[in-house]
């Protein structure tokens, strides 16, 4: 059974469970931005706008938790990954 936290925010209390997996955060995260994405393209920002918005808040995340090296190195890696096709989104042909 996992542990669970209380924290309180505001007067009112947030319940917290233990850490989960590590692949299982990451799709509950790309799912939170899926949906922040979604709202911003609601509200009329440009898909270009947002990618390099979400470029920037990622790499200074990186950047403030492992160090200006470790995350150059890490984006050094991404021209490949790029062409091997890891992030490109399969579309339907019709």
């Amino acid at each position: 059974m996992k542990a669970q936290h209380t924290m309180k925010t505001e007067g009112r209390p947030i319940h917290t469970h233990e850490p989960a997996p590590e692949q299982e955060q990451k799709r509950a995260a790309l799912g939170y931005l899926h949906e922040a994405w979604a709202e911003a393209r609601l509200d009329g920002i440009d898909g270009d706008c947002l990618a390099q918005a979400c470029l920037f808040a990622a790499l200074a995340e990186l950047v403030s938790t492992y160090g200006e090296d470790a995350a150059a190195t890490f984006a050094e890696g991404l021209p490949a990954r790029i062409r091997n096709g890891e992030f490109s989104i399969e579309q339907s042909r019709q």
